[in-house]
Parts: C-alpha cells; sequence; structure tokens
C-alpha cells in the first residue's frame, strides 16, 4: 500500500503549492504588463485615426517620435535629462497609490519646491560655498515639498476631505505663492521681460553627469525609486502601507498607525515633487519663474498609472514620456503640427489606460485554476 500520509506526500504537497503559488505570480505579473501594453497600442490606433482626420502621417509622426526621443546620442540624452523629473512626480503619484491615496499634487510641490530653492539660495550667493548652497536648497525644496503635499494627506485622514481635489487646489494654490513673489518681493529687476528671481549663477548650478548633457536629477531619481521600492516591498512600513492600501478599516483594527501612515506616505511623495523642483532650478533655469510650471506634475499622473504604481517601473515609463515630449520640437518643424501635439496624445493614453482598469481579472489566461491568489 502506498503511504499518502508521510513525509513524503507531505513534501510533494508542498512543492505542489510552491509551484502554483509561482504561476499565480507569474500570470498576475503578465497581466500587469499585458494591460497597460493593450492600452498603449489602442491609444496609439485611436491617434492615428485623429491624424489621418487632419490629413497627417500616422508613420511619419511616430517616426519622428522615435528620431527626436531616441535615434541620436543628443536626442537621447534630452529625453533623459526630461526623464528626471518625471521620474521624481511619478513617484509623487505612485507612493501615495500603494496605501490607497490618489495624490496629483505632484505639479504645486514641484513648482513650490523649485521656488523655496532658489528663494534660499539667492541671499547665501556670494557668502556661502556653492556645495553647502546646494545642500541647503536640496533640503528646503524636499521639506517645502513633503509639506505641502503631506498636509493634503493630513486633511484627507483628520477631516475625510478627498484628496484628489485637495491636492489638486493646492497646485493652483502653490503656483499662485510663486508667481505672487516672482512679480513681487523677490523679482530681479534687472529682468523686465519674464518675472523671475534672481538667477543664482553657474557656480552654484547642478553640474552634469560625466560625458553627458545629461545633469545628475536622473541618477538621484533613480537612487530615489530603488530606496523607495525597498521601502514598500521590503520593510514592515511597506507592509503596514499595503495592507491600509487595501483596506483601511481592517488596518485599524489590527492597529495599524492609519493616519500616521498615510501622512508619512504623502510627505515622501511630495518631497520627490520638491527635489524635482530642485533640479528644475540648479540643473537647468538657474532661476524660480513661470517655466517651472511645465506640467511635469501631470504627465507624473500619467506614468505611475502605466507602470501600476511600481517605483521601478515609474523609471522605465519615464524615459519613455521623456522621449515623447523631447520629439515635439522635431514633429512641430517636420509636420507643421504644434508642439502640444505631444500633449493630445498623453491625454488620450491616459483615458484609454484609466478605461483598461477594468480589464484587470477578467481574462482566463491569466487565472490557475483551483489555485488561490495570495499577491
Amino acid at each position: 500500500m502506498t503511504d499518502t500520509t508521510g513525509p513524503a506526500a507531505t513534501l510533494n504537497s508542498g512543492s505542489a503549492s510552491a509551484s502554483n503559488d509561482l504561476a499565480i505570480r507569474i500570470r498576475r505579473s503578465a497581466e500587469y504588463l499585458v494591460i497597460p501594453l493593450l492600452a498603449l497600442v489602442i491609444s496609439a490606433v485611436l491617434f492615428s485615426v485623429f491624424l489621418l482626420a487632419i490629413g497627417k502621417s500616422p508613420e511619419q509622426f511616430y517616426t519622428l517620435v522615435y528620431q527626436g526621443g531616441f535615434g541620436t546620442a543628443f536626442s537621447l540624452q534630452n529625453t533623459l535629462q526630461r526623464s528626471a523629473p518625471l521620474i521624481l512626480t511619478g513617484l509623487a503619484v505612485a507612493i501615495p497609490a500603494r496605501i490607497g491615496l490618489i495624490m496629483i499634487g505632484g505639479e504645486g510641490a514641484l513648482v513650490l519646491g523649485g521656488f523655496a530653492a532658489a528663494a534660499i539660495a539667492v541671499p547665501m550667493i556670494g557668502h556661502v560655498p556653492p556645495s553647502i548652497t546646494l545642500i541647503v536648497m536640496f533640503l528646503v525644496s524636499m521639506v517645502v515639498g513633503g509639506v505641502w503635499v503631506g498636509f493634503a494627506g493630513f486633511l484627507r485622514y483628520s477631516r475625510g476631505v478627498n484628496e484628489t481635489i485637495s491636492s489638486l487646489l493646492l497646485t493652483y494654490i502653490g503656483i499662485a505663492i510663486m508667481n505672487f513673489f516672482v512679480e513681487g518681493a523677490l523679482r530681479d529687476l534687472t529682468n523686465p521681460n519674464k518675472p523671475s528671481t534672481k538667477p543664482i549663477g553657474d557656480a552654484y548650478m547642478v553640474g552634469k553627469i560625466p560625458g553627458t548633457d545629461v545633469h545628475w536629477g536622473l541618477l538621484m531619481g533613480i537612487f530615489i525609486a530603488i530606496l523607495l521600492h525597498i521601502l514598500m516591498t521590503r520593510t514592515t512600513f511597506g507592509f503596514a502601507a499595503r495592507i491600509t492600501g487595501g483596506n483601511p478599516r481592517a488596518a485599524l483594527a489590527q492597529g495599524l498607525p492609519v493616519g500616521k501612515l498615510m501622512v508619512i506616505c504623502t510627505a515622501i511623495a511630495g518631497a520627490c515633487a520638491g527635489i524635482a523642483g530642485f533640479y528644475e532650478v540648479a540643473a537647468i533655469q538657474g532661476q524660480a519663474n513661470a517655466s517651472l510650471v511645465a506640467g511635469y506634475g501631470f504627465t507624473g499622473i500619467l506614468v505611475s498609472f502605466l507602470a501600476r504604481h511600481n517605483p521601478i517601473a515609474v523609471v522605465v515609463v519615464s524615459i519613455m514620456f521623456g522621449g515623447i515630449v523631447a520629439s515635439g520640437g522635431l514633429i512641430q518643424r517636420r509636420m507643421g503640427l504644434p508642439d502640444a501635439t505631444v500633449l493630445v496624445l498623453q491625454g488620450l493614453t491616459f483615458v484609454v489606460l484609466l478605461v483598461s482598469e477594468t480589464l484587470y481579472g477578467r481574462f482566463a489566461i491569466f487565472k490557475v485554476k483551483g489555485g488561490v491568489d495570495r499577491t
């Protein structure tokens, strides 16, 4: 008689269970990859129909997107430089999303963070070494951005204020605050054309990565993305945040500090966007002005959703969208289309991506019969 209850049977049962769990994870991961790719394809097809309707060639458009974003060493470096703020603003959406919050206030935190960095630098120029000044600018932008978005998280937990609406409204308030000071008390009177703060000067600018025209913000964004991935997937804090995101009431019943977790996650998000503002000032603009309102915070929303709020995937998606943004000028010159045409493509992609959210869990190919999804 065969022993079906002995150690061998237990080992075989454990192996089968482990194999089944692995199959579930692989198919679940495939779903998270296939559906966003499907959304991208559908967006491309719909945008092609739009191009045909206005008498333009979709083939030429997508060829120019590739050439303008990745076709040459110059275009690739331009793409990577534009990707840096997208990584950080994408993280500003991804981290709160892991705890169940949809924060779209990255643009305001970026603008305020960049403005604060420029404002704190002006009185330090000529009196404090550039290295120390840059450190202070970095920390100030991070704190200002963290407090700004963290306030929306606090309102969500303490008063039940919808975080999506409050973070959006705080964005416009932040832009108004920047304009108030840039056009008033902190305006550089030597520049009558465009209201700006005083320039920080070349000595106080962040340098380039050796051998490239890409500033250090790109590597900082990648580094922060890796750190946040570890934080959210390999620590007790990240586990508690995921539990809270899945069911806040269950998290409260288990004694988890839901309010504290919400505020911390939103503050981290704001800090990321604030750092993006620091690099826009210290590596690109050299001063704070209306150019900080470039829409990176809003594009970061699309980046995060397409990346499924995965910090590592945010890096990859940011580079892709950096290439799309970088190709806008080439498309304008070659096809006679407005530079904002790429924004139409981004908006269409976002709408299709939101619709694609309804497809998760609906395809039998991604399911394992008889298995229990423990993800």
